[in-house]
């Protein structure tokens, strides 16, 4: 990933003699100052790349569902994300400061072994989410294929590959390897996709409102449907567990912040571009789709609400000959429009679901995976592993239960992993008051523990009142006591907390 004209740069920040230890190489080294060139603009059309993505779209929906009106549903979301936006920050600052990645700086908190605990459980994590665009974005593919060719549709016959048919085979793997390119071009190229990447995908969010409301007349029904929670004491219940699911959102990226902001200018870049482009993104966004959603429910009388809120349907049945229920004719009429609205589709749905790949389920994973055995883990087979983890975990077949999967397994251990973050925060700013001897994070006998007792109690602190809930939410275990069913909606903040208070008294507790 380092460019080798400065290697000899990031090797001095070291120590020369540690060229050969078993915690370096050059792909985990600090980047030297001089060559931190992410500005404002940068990260902010990181956050705007990541938030414009499908799962970023259906939000609002689901809160609406839940008996929420527009209002309270982009409220919830803006609250979860200005609150996660707090530890995404603070993990933010030593990765600007040091130029040190997100494994690296774990060494500080769980010691130089230890590290190697939430950065595989980081990366599972991430591995997962991988396998599960990588699909999402096939689908589109073999949806546009189908469209210019009907005949790949039926491609192959039953025959399939490991449950996949053979035209979301090949969909699958165009998909993976278009990911796999970009984080073999390096980091550069990540800064690059996404700084185009992030404009296009709004743009062409905001040109299919303003033909759907065209279409409509008007913004549609759901702007006036009423809440269902007429106090707020009615509101609370719903709300509080809807906050979290927010932060949850976001949680695994408070982790693995500093693997991008290690390349900002300075603090100020970082900080004002992140805080410009995750929240408003996130709120602007959701408010794109409940517009388009409102509107489509208008044009689309005949189709339900549950399939108005994913942008795929309603991409599908513009692009599409067949009359829809509820009207006398295709909503396009115009082939060569279809044609195009089917190009424009799988392009703006491909590079949505493309961006937010390479940044949140690549980049992480890829430095953990080369933490576990830096001399013979480079970032590019790190990214490498990703994909292939990704794909032999046949998301295809997890979907098929997807509230398991998602909300519970993949969701709840994003959650589960919001004390890791609090144990990195609270090393970081309370214990070493933001001063970290970066060589001693690469010697294996610099100081550092290999594993810091300390940390990994309250991490297991941390987890432990969780656990229980989790383990119902993934059908683990088919009851729990009802106090640990009650606190498993709060789970983040519960976490975060205990493994904060837990590991500040467990260093105090060690130095006496």
């Amino acid at each position: 990933m380092h460019d080798p004209r400065y290697a000899d740069e990031a090797l001095e920040l070291v120590g020369r003699d540690l060229a050969d230890s078993p915690l370096y190489n050059a792909d985990l080294a600090p980047i030297p100052a001089r060559h931190r060139d992410w500005g404002t603009y940068t990260f902010m059309a990181l956050w705007i790349s990541m938030a414009h993505c499908i799962p970023t779209y259906t939000l609002a929906g689901g809160l609406m569902s839940k008996g929420m009106n527009w209002w309270q549903a982009l409220l919830t979301i803006g609250l979860g994300n200005c609150i996660v936006l707090v530890p995404i920050l603070l993990n933010a600052h030593p990765g600007t400061k040091y130029g040190i990645s997100f494994p690296v700086l774990a060494r500080a908190s769980f010691g130089t072994e230890g590290a190697k605990i939430p950065t595989v459980l980081r990366a599972l994590v991430a591995c997962g989410w991988f396998g599960i665009n990588c699909f999402f974005g096939g689908e589109a593919l073999k949806t546009f294929f189908a469209t210019v060719w009907p005949g790949f549709a039926a491609l192959g016959g039953s025959s399939d590959i490991f449950g996949l048919s053979i035209p979301s085979a090949i969909g699958f793997g165009l998909f993976w390897v278009m990911n796999i390119v970009i984080v073999y071009r390096g980091m550069n190229a990540v800064r690059l996709f996404e700084n185009w990447a992030a404009p296009i995908v709004l743009v062409l969010a905001v040109a299919l409102l303003g033909w759907v409301v065209n279409r409509a007349g008007g913004f549609g029904p759901l702007l006036v449907q009423p809440s269902k929670y007429a106090t707020f004491g009615a509101f609370w219940p719903v709300l509080v567990p809807s906050v979290t699911a927010m932060v949850s959102f976001w949680s695994t990226l408070a982790l693995n912040i500093p693997d991008f902001t290690r390349f900002g200018r300075g603090q100020k870049e970082q900080i004002l571009g992140q805080s410009l482009g995750l929240p408003t993104t996130m709120i602007a966004f959701s408010a794109l789709a409940v517009m388009i959603t409102s509107a489509s429910s208008a044009v689309l009388p005949g189709s339900e609400l549950k399939d108005l809120w994913n942008p795929e349907y309603l991409l599908g049945v513009m692009a599409s000959p067949a009359i829809p229920a509820g009207l006398t004719e295709p909503l396009i009429t115009s082939g060569v429009v279809r044609l195009f609205v089917a190009i424009v589709a799988v392009f703006g749905i491909v590079l949505a679901t493309l961006s937010v790949n390479i940044a949140a389920n690549v980049v992480g994973p890829a430095n953990d995976f080369a933490n576990l055995a830096p001399k013979h883990v480079s970032f590019q087979t790190g990214g490498l592993i990703t994909g292939v983890l990704g794909a032999l975990a046949m998301p295809w077949k997890l979907l098929a239960d997807a509230g398991t999967y998602l909300d519970g397994w993949l969701g709840g251990v994003g959650t589960l992993l919001g004390p890791v973050a609090a144990i990195m925060i609270a090393d970081y700013w309370v214990v070493r008051r933001r001063e970290l001897n970066v060589r001693a994070l690469f010697d294996p006998n610099g100081g550092e523990p290999r594993f810091n007792t300390a940390a990994i109690a309250a991490l297991v602190i941390g987890i432990l009142p969780n656990l229980p809930g989790f383990m119902v939410a993934t059908k683990l275990i088919s009851s729990a006591p009802a106090l640990f069913l009650a606190i498993y909606p709060y789970a983040w903040f519960t976490g975060v907390g205990l493994a904060f208070g837990s590991y500040l008294l467990a260093v105090r507790l060690t130095r006496r």
